[in-house]
């Protein structure tokens, strides 16, 4: 396919000096963020892995967070803005015991490359300085590569189960008034976009399930344990309500990952890591039930997104809370007083 026609315009000024944007400020603050708690997270693993392949993916995906922070770094400091503290050597245990098996590593990655390509994906349209743009743009296209190579270990090692192959249309058709049915009445088969966003939310919850799960395990503050707690029944609750979607119609979902984690009592992480960890990925679970509520038709369904969209909102405002409490929550960039 040939690219699109070129647009050659008639100014040569360059606008990599030019003052960061909100968008560009705080898209660049969330990149810093999510990066700097993975490179402990990524160093952690690469203490604890055997499978060669998975190494070379956790070292690629390491390599990648320390490009994305260096390259923060250089354009804060050119900008003179105030570095984020975010995450350091304090908050990760290289000698910790291993706590999770290597397939877990895999999981892991391909659940925290979907939610890395959900802020450039945002960011990439709102983004005007050349510089920006270029930077965003490489953080999407490495991360895309790393999501190729992580889908070719999980099937070449068996470590995933594909979404439902569905019969292929014999015409095209047009909606009927009982579409929309979910409770009551002729309740039509799933569709193909409810299906996919299905699995989606199965796939990140199972990840989501077993790190919360192995975060109760270790976290010593008796308080942010009893929080995961009810994060992981919440997460499961959710994984069930799906999987019953998808298996009253004979579709496939993906397994749970429990059995991926060691009996390890010793963290490796700091309190304040893991706590951040976990609202983060809930705060990923409010865009991906969002996302499926956009596509969802099933009345049935979209009752359920709007009941775990209140319950994760519940969970992220309790760590919110708690990080604030602790002196933990570092402060976006934000608009004048």
């Amino acid at each position: 396919m040939e690219k699109i026609k070129p647009i050659t315009l008639s100014s040569t000024k360059t606008n990599t000096t030019e003052k960061l944007t909100s968008a560009e400020m705080g898209k660049l603050w969330a990149t810093y963020m999510g990066n700097s708690m993975g490179k402990c997270v990524l160093r952690y693993y690469l203490q604890h892995v055997e499978d060669e392949d998975i190494k070379t993916l956790l070292g690629n995906a390491l390599q990648l967070a320390e490009e994305f922070v260096k390259t923060i770094k250089d354009i804060f400091t050119k900008d003179n803005i105030p570095i984020p503290e975010g995450f350091s050597e304090q908050d990760v245990n290289l000698k910790a015991p291993r706590l999770f098996h290597d397939e877990f590593y895999v999981h892991y990655l391909k659940y925290t490359s979907k939610a890395g390509m959900s802020i450039y994906n945002v960011a990439v349209p709102l983004i005007f300085r050349k510089d920006i743009k270029e930077f965003f743009r490489y953080c999407m296209d490495s991360t895309l590569d790393l999501m190729e190579q992580i889908n070719e270990v999980l099937m070449h090692k068996g470590l995933i189960i594909k979404p439902s192959f569905i019969p292929t249309p014999e015409k095209v058709e047009f909606i009927h008034q009982d579409f929309l049915n979910g409770f009551f009445g002729h309740v039509r088969s799933l569709h193909a976009l409810e299906i996919t966003h299905l699995y989606d939310i199965i796939e990140n919850n199972t990840t989501s399930k077993a790190l919360i799960h192995a975060f109760a395990q270790v976290v010593k503050d008796k308080k942010v344990r009893k929080l995961f707690e009810k994060g992981e029944k919440l997460t499961t609750k959710s994984i069930e309500e799906c999987m019953k979607k998808l298996h009253d119609e004979n579709l496939s979902s993906p397994s749970l990952l429990n059995d991926l984690i060691t009996s390890s009592p010793f963290s490796p992480f700091s309190d304040k890591l893991m706590l951040f960890h976990k609202m983060d990925m809930f705060t990923i679970k409010i865009r991906t039930f969002g996302n499926a509520a956009a596509v969802n038709g099933r009345h049935d369904i979209g009752l359920m997104y709007a009941n775990d969209l209140l319950r994760n909102s519940g969970f992220v405002h309790e760590a919110a809370k708690m990080m604030i409490g602790k002196g933990w929550f570092e402060k976006p960039p934000g608009a004048a007083n």
